[in-house]
């Protein structure tokens, strides 16, 4: 994720996950109030064709001596603490429970292992790693693959190496010194195909792309075809061309279904301070599944939504086949606090690969309220961890709901300051037709820690009805840790959050911005989530001299 502006203000994200913990919530099962339809369909919507231009395969890799000379999605942030004075001033920032803290005991933890970390990054780029280590975590056929910002590694199940690490921009047929950020996969059971993206800018900082690199095979360790996904807004395509451009999609967001591979981005000006609004792209997944020499795409410009423009409207990753395929944003155009979300439906989808337009619509509902969250203590330095702003992270959507969680500023009864912690959401849609007409908040609450920090929830469901999240704990006296919490199928708040790895010592201050987001994901027979976060992990896994010291943790949880 770049440190861009959005609306006026710094935007991040994050999702690390981490330690010890606690939980909390306010939990609420009434529907929520729906403003209106708002059908935005063909509106700025357009269409075009990708071909292959590269094949990539994981056993011929090398690290050669070019070496990287740009720091993947590390240019700096705001902090939230302006935001958050004046929404404490004002009374606006949400109140939480807090339970007691619990150690990280077996129970439902099934594996537990290091994943991709600060060595692996200066060993894939010669001495060199970037910050922050953006996840991408991604589970089938006995493997476990994740990238991050600046190195990939694939995993079997019980952590062992398979392949890499590897340099990330070799995934996606790119130079070692090209810029690229927030990658992310995702392993489709369906077609036994992984699907991979991630931002590319090149050196001149002349155009930018989503790279997508797809393997049917069901190994990640066979070769990979990457299609380019144009995303400069030049006005070269024969459109307008937006204020600031040329234009870069950031953070790329991935959603599936059983039809299509969605991708969302936020444009903003490669060079100058202009955010133009999310754009969303659906793209054939039976096109890119049969490695297609053309592959058609729909692209959605110029997007809004209660009286702004959207952003960072998050595709979600579907189990089944619904009718359509849904999205949710937050609301909160001025960065303080809000209780409002978006959600999205596309239908019609089928069309895209017939060279058609989709259909989609919005409603905005009302929530608990959440806000910019302020940023995080840790034990052994006076150096804060980012914590991000208030975007909605991911979600998914089964058996009829959509899950959401994202990070917000929340006080806790008798504690001494406002904290970071997590507000999560599920909403059931209804469809009116092709156009969404209504959604139901019909559970909702806060994960909060009393004197301490989380960052960067990650969320996910399983059939059954049990939720997992996964996010990093930090606080005054405690290193950054990788934690995670569960919620039962019949339950309506989470329960107590435990520490999967402690983290070892501060996070270096000079390093670059904390990891920007967390991932999670439902194994592919259902009976298990995989998550990861960031965190300080033992020395042995850290860089030679010890002061980049991040690392990424994986886990898997029993989901019933």
């Amino acid at each position: 994720m770049l440190g861009k502006t959005r609306g006026g203000r710094s935007v991040g994200i994050a999702l690390p996950l981490s330690a010890v913990l606690l939980i909390a919530l306010l939990a609420s099962t009434g529907p929520a109030l729906a403003h209106g339809a708002a059908a935005v369909a063909h509106a700025g919507a357009s269409k075009g064709v990708l071909t292959p231009v590269a094949r990539v395969d994981p056993r011929t890799l090398t690290n050669d001596a070019a070496g990287a000379s740009l720091a993947r999605g590390a240019r700096p942030l705001r902090t939230a603490s302006k935001a958050t004075a004046l929404a404490r001033e004002a009374g606006h920032i949400p109140s939480a429970a807090s339970t007691a803290v619990s150690p990280a005991r077996a129970g439902a933890l099934l594996t537990n292992f290091d994943g991709v970390g600060s060595r692996d990054s200066a060993k894939t780029n010669f001495g060199a790693e970037f910050e922050p280590p953006d996840q991408g975590l991604c589970v089938g056929n006995g493997f476990v693959l994740e990238p991050v910002n600046s190195a990939y590694t694939i995993y079997r199940t019980d952590g062992s190496v398979v392949a890499g690490p590897f340099n990330v921009n070799k995934l996606f047929d790119e130079g070692f010194r090209q810029f690229t950020s927030d990658p992310r996969c995702y392993f489709d059971k369906a077609t036994n195909t992984w699907f991979a993206i991630i931002l590319f800018i090149n050196a001149p900082f002349t155009r930018a792309r989503t790279d997508i690199a797809v393997n049917p095979s069901g190994d990640p360790t066979t070769p990979w075809t990457v299609y380019h996904l144009d995303a400069t807004d030049d006005g070269s395509n024969g459109t307008p061309s937006h204020p600031g451009c040329p234009c870069l999609g950031d953070q790329p967001l991935l959603g599936i279904d059983a039809v299509n591979l969605y991708i969302s981005t936020n444009e903003f000006s490669i060079l100058g301070p202009e955010f133009n609004g999310a754009q969303i792209y659906a793209l054939p997944k039976a096109e890119l599944v049969a490695l297609a020499q053309h592959v058609h795409f729909v692209h959605f410009d110029n997007l809004s939504i209660g009286g702004a423009v959207a952003a960072s409207v998050q595709p979600a990753i579907t189990n089944g086949s619904p009718a359509a395929e849904y999205f949710l944003n937050s609301l909160d155009p001025f960065g303080t606090f809000d209780n409002r979300l978006g959600v999205w439906a596309m239908t019609n989808r089928q069309v895209v690969s017939q060279g058609g337009i989709p259909t989609l619509t919005s409603v905005v509902i009302t929530s608990e309220p959440y806000g910019v969250p302020p940023n995080a203590e840790q034990q052994g330095s006076t150096s804060l961890l980012n914590t991000g702003d208030d975007r909605m992270q991911q979600v998914q959507f089964i058996d009829g709901t959509l899950w959401g969680a994202l990070d917000t500023a929340v006080t806790i009864p008798n504690d001494t300051a406002a904290r970071s912690g997590a507000a999560w959401f599920r909403v059931v849609p209804k469809l009116q037709g092709n156009v969404i007409g209504s959604a139901n908040l019909v559970g909702q609450g806060y994960v909060a820690a009393m004197g301490n920090y989380l960052l960067y929830p990650a969320i996910q469901v399983s059939h059954g009805g049990v939720a997992a999240m996964v996010l990093t704990f930090s606080g005054a006296n405690s290193f950054a840790s990788a934690a995670y919490t569960v919620m039962g199928a019949r339950q309506s708040s989470f329960g107590v959050i435990q520490i999967a790895a402690s983290g070892t010592g501060p996070y270096d201050p000079d390093a670059g911005r904390w990891g920007d987001y967390s991932w999670a994901t439902l194994d592919p027979s259902g009976g298990s989530f995989w998550m990861a976060t960031e965190y300080i992990p033992p020395k042995a896994s850290q860089t030679k001299n010890g002061l980049r010291n991040w690392g990424t943790r994986v886990i898997q949880v029993a989901a019933n």
